[in-house]
């Protein structure tokens, strides 16, 4: 894990992703299932006939959500932001997953969607700037709109990946935390109004609920990976795969074959983070194996050594030209592009 990740902590040389990882072994798992079950007590008191949202993209950690919550006796609704590009692969995975619950896919404008695509890799060196807001403002949406107080996500990213000391303790996601680690890179909605022809009321689908209508509603979002724990992504891809799951490497710069097969625009986003912070996907995905033991720190620097600062040519099966021509940009212009985000001390061409 290097030291130029955002937002990772050290301590005495140790990143904060390796410290929440030995903490996890100490935590009252049985203790925090139960305070899960007095949480979902407030679920089951709307009217919606829903106890709470999964917000889902029908990947191995939305499947694995699903499945536990359905043994705990829990009636979810699936609330699915629809990617910057969906893959068939993506398709399959969300249908699959509808099979065991009810599911709403939301899907904004793909024109303006384009040009939001456009705008976060030009602006701010992330193709996938609007997928992040949707993601966290969709769910919400949809919970104070059907009066449903409850809203899961998977993991607490900090507590699986590093983050600040103490952000990897939160079980609830308030909005102050999706605004300081919801991926948005000092972006707001309102900021691309008058953008490449963008209007206000294209930009509703990206605006949370306001705080007021909120608090009406009484709903909170939580992480459901703080409750039912440890996290780990391996045993979610076996839960999903045995539910009927698809899987694919996505990418020659990933290491698993199970994450992120939603999105052909993933890999683009995937080596524009390695261009920037000398850390991509392949290093995150080998970190999380080496805190659980599946390779040695030695074999992993050997892979990603290999895997780790690979152009993604095709991602998903979809190439490259395909996704620039979504995005109305050329070679040149994407080149352009990852020149100047590019630290040069951190990477090689």
């Amino acid at each position: 894990m290097p030291d130029t990740r955002p937002d990772t902590a050290f301590v005495n040389g140790v990143c904060s992703a390796c410290l929440s990882h030995d903490e996890q072994k100490r935590i009252d798992w049985d203790g925090r299932k139960n305070d899960l079950v007095r949480l979902l007590e407030r679920g089951r008191t709307n009217s919606s006939g829903y106890d709470c949202i999964v917000a889902s993209s029908g990947g191995k950690d939305s499947t694995a959500q699903v499945m536990d919550l359905i043994k705990l006796g829990v009636r979810p609704l699936l609330v699915t932001a629809t990617t910057c590009m969906l893959t068939e692969l993506g398709h399959y995975n969300i249908r699959n997953l509808s099979r065991y619950a009810s599911t709403i896919e939301v899907t904004p404008n793909q024109e303006v969607r384009a040009r939001l695509n456009y705008l976060g890799l030009t602006m701010v060196g992330d193709i996938s700037w609007p997928e992040h807001v949707a993601i966290f403002t969709t769910p919400l949406n949809m919970a104070v709109k059907f009066g449903i107080p409850l809203v899961f996500y998977g993991e607490n990213p900090q507590a699986a990946y590093g983050g600040p000391i103490g952000s990897q303790e939160a079980r609830q996601m308030t909005q102050r935390w999706v605004s300081e680690f919801g991926g948005f890179l000092g972006l707001r909605a309102s900021d691309m109004v008058g953008l490449e022809g963008i209007t206000k009321r294209d930009m509703q689908d990206y605006q949370a609920p306001d705080a007021t209508a909120i608090r009406k509603s009484g709903c909170e979002m939580h992480f459901l990976g703080q409750y039912l724990g440890p996290w780990n992504s391996r045993r979610n891809a076996d839960v999903a795969v045995e539910a009927g799951m698809r899987i694919k490497m996505p990418s020659p710069a990933n290491w698993w074959n199970f994450e992120n097969l939603d999105n052909a625009m993933t890999g683009l986003h995937d080596y524009m983070m390695h261009r920037k912070y000398g850390y991509g996907r392949a290093c995150a995905q080998l970190s999380v194996d080496i805190r659980n033991g599946v390779i040695s720190r030695a074999d992993a620097m050997e892979e990603l050594f290999q895997i780790g600062m690979r152009f993604p040519h095709h991602y998903a099966g979809v190439p490259i030209r395909q996704i620039l021509e979504r995005i109305d940009m050329t070679i040149a212009e994407l080149q352009a592009t990852i020149n100047r985000f590019s630290r040069p001390e951190l990477v090689e061409d």
